[in-house]
């Protein structure tokens, strides 16, 4: 029976466009960690198979930063991004507030699994938050002491593989402490080395047809909801929408997410994707259709939507190909369980035991399947957020796992267009598609509650003063395509992901205010004074959600 995983690669643009200021370090820091470890655990075993997506918005910042980097290194720029320049300058932060920032900053990393790995980078730690609570005292806090929490936050975001087999890592690690400038900037060149890997690593495994990229909307939006905001109550018929009846020019903005995408997804990869992961598994009819009208062959979303779609009283089979209308997409749907115990539940095992575990559930499934050639199990998982709670970055459980499946005489690792052009599965056929996204069947985790709904209002406001300007002609043709650019970066799902109660405050803080941004940059792009409201705080959370609210469950049950 084929088994299928899509890793899904996504991170928001947390870049001021404005000024070019870096606003929070993920994307370089999980690029670095999880985009190389991916592709490292698939070149080691050349008969494995996976569905890679990028998101465009994610592959340009890349090249952003590998631009800066390299700039900087020739003497003919600066690095924009706050930790990592630290890391490069001479000069440490001088003053209190940079230097406890830059502390907080070392200290956001996986404490078990990051932290307490590194004898050197605990000690470090420890006295790091005895700093945060004393910050006065940071007037006595050694160069040497940032420079040492410098260099080991960043040897914990190494991938596993680069660590066990570059003789420079190993190197610094060794060295444990008093490193200097030298050694940060060797860091800063693998650093960069591990950034010009990533799409080179990822063209290789596509040509050799170990992966298939796929992608989604340029900047992440919820296409759904772009294309009719009332599509919401499919699968939550109470829920509370938004004041605006739509958003508007919704069809407009999604086709153009799509048209960017491609056009950033080909210049990045030299191929077109046969298929899409829409944003965060955002589906409805009306978007399966403008997605088959781009020529995408197939479309991927969670078991709940298929569950909310399923016709009739027996339990649809996610193990499917399916259909919806008229529409010829071809539709694939998570298994929910298999990919959460990937999620939440496998990190804490023992690699041998988890691996065991998970090819048992997929034998199970394999020998209940009536039909194998046109039923598949697809597991579909970030990417990224799930690695830092495992052993060394998950390297045991996915080597394992990566070698065993390839030795299995009836699972056999697949891509969705392998599947689809060796086994030519008979799609089984639904009347209708009912919106949702992969977390819970719905579209509850960005619209709905009051935080959330008010984003959408403000978002929906600036749209308009967008259409205004574009409809007096007011903007050189330069600006309209920076102030596309900004308004889909505005659009994307990031933002109202973490509007909420249940979310951590910090992280909440810290996106409300990157959302009010953006659109701030909006409205100065178009001439148009901005809203006083964008100086007052959307929401404040207060939750601690699993995994810091990286990751969702399946199910609002959490399992």
């Amino acid at each position: 029976m084929s088994v299928v995983l899509l890793w899904h690669m996504h991170q928001p643009d947390y870049r001021d466009l404005r000024s070019g200021a870096i606003h929070l370090p993920w994307t370089y820091l999980h690029a670095i960690k999880d985009y190389v470890d991916m592709a490292a655990h698939l070149e080691a075993v050349p008969q494995a198979r996976a569905v890679v997506n990028f998101v465009p918005i994610l592959l340009e910042q890349l090249e952003d930063y590998i631009e800066q980097i390299r700039c900087y290194l020739q003497g003919q720029g600066s690095i924009r991004d706050h930790v990592l320049a630290a890391l490069a300058e001479p000069a440490l932060p001088g003053n209190e507030q940079e230097r406890l920032h830059l502390v907080q900053d070392c200290l956001r990393a996986n404490r078990e699994r990051m932290i307490e790995r590194f004898e050197p980078y605990k000690r470090l730690a420890v006295m790091a938050e005895w700093y945060e609570n004393h910050p006065a005292s940071l007037l006595y806090a050694s160069n040497q002491f940032l420079a040492d929490l410098l260099v080991w936050y960043h040897l914990s975001w190494i991938a596993e593989s680069v660590r066990l087999s570059d003789t420079r890592i190993i190197g610094l690690q060794d060295k444990a402490f008093g490193f200097t400038l030298h050694d940060r900037r060797d860091l800063l060149h693998i650093i960069l080395e591990q950034l010009e890997s990533v799409v080179p690593r990822y063209r290789r495994l596509a040509e050799r047809g170990q992966v298939e990229l796929s992608m989604s909307p340029y900047a992440h939006p919820i296409t759904p909801l772009l294309l009719d905001i009332a599509s919401a109550r499919e699968s939550m018929p109470e829920v509370h929408l938004p004041v605006i009846s739509q958003y508007p020019g919704g069809e407009a903005r999604s086709q153009w997410h799509l048209q960017k995408g491609l056009e950033t997804f080909e210049r990045v990869f030299g191929r077109r994707p046969a298929g899409i992961w829409p944003s965060e598994g955002g589906v409805s009819q009306r978007a399966l259709k403008q997605f088959a009208d781009n020529g995408f062959c197939w479309v991927a979303s969670g078991g709940n939507v298929l569950a909310n779609s399923h016709d009739g009283h027996s339990k649809p089979c996610s193990h499917r190909v399916y259909r919806f209308g008229d529409v010829p997409i071809d539709c694939f749907f998570r298994d929910d369980g298999l990919s959460d115990l990937i999620g939440f539940t496998y990190s804490d095992w023992r690699a041998e035991d988890a691996v065991a575990n998970l090819i048992g559930h997929m034998e199970n499934i394999a020998e209940v399947c009536p039909d194998r050639d046109d039923c598949l199990i697809t597991i579909i998982l970030d990417g990224e957020n799930a690695w830092e709670y495992y052993p060394e970055n998950g390297y045991h459980f996915l080597q394992q796992f990566y070698t065993q499946m390839a030795e299995h005489p009836t699972l056999k690792l697949s891509t969705f267009e392998q599947f689809r052009a060796e086994k030519s599965p008979q799609p089984a056929q639904e009347e209708k598609l009912v919106a949702g996204s992969w977390v819970y069947g719905t579209f509850s985790t960005w619209i709905g509650d009051p935080d959330k709904n008010r984003a959408w209002e403000i978002l929906a406001e600036a749209k308009l003063a967008f259409d205004d300007q574009l409809a007096c002609g007011a903007l050189l043709p330069e600006v309209i395509a920076a102030a596309e650019k900004q308004l889909a970066i505005c659009e994307g799902s990031d933002w109202f992901w973490w509007l909420g109660d249940y979310n951590p405050a910090s992280t909440v803080s810290q996106f409300d205010q990157l959302y009010r941004m953006h659109l701030a940059n909006l409205y100065l792009l178009l001439g148009v004074e901005a809203p006083p409201y964008l100086s007052e705080v959307i929401s404040r959370g207060s939750g601690k959600p699993s995994h810091g609210g990286v990751m969702r469950y399946h199910s609002e049950s959490g399992g």
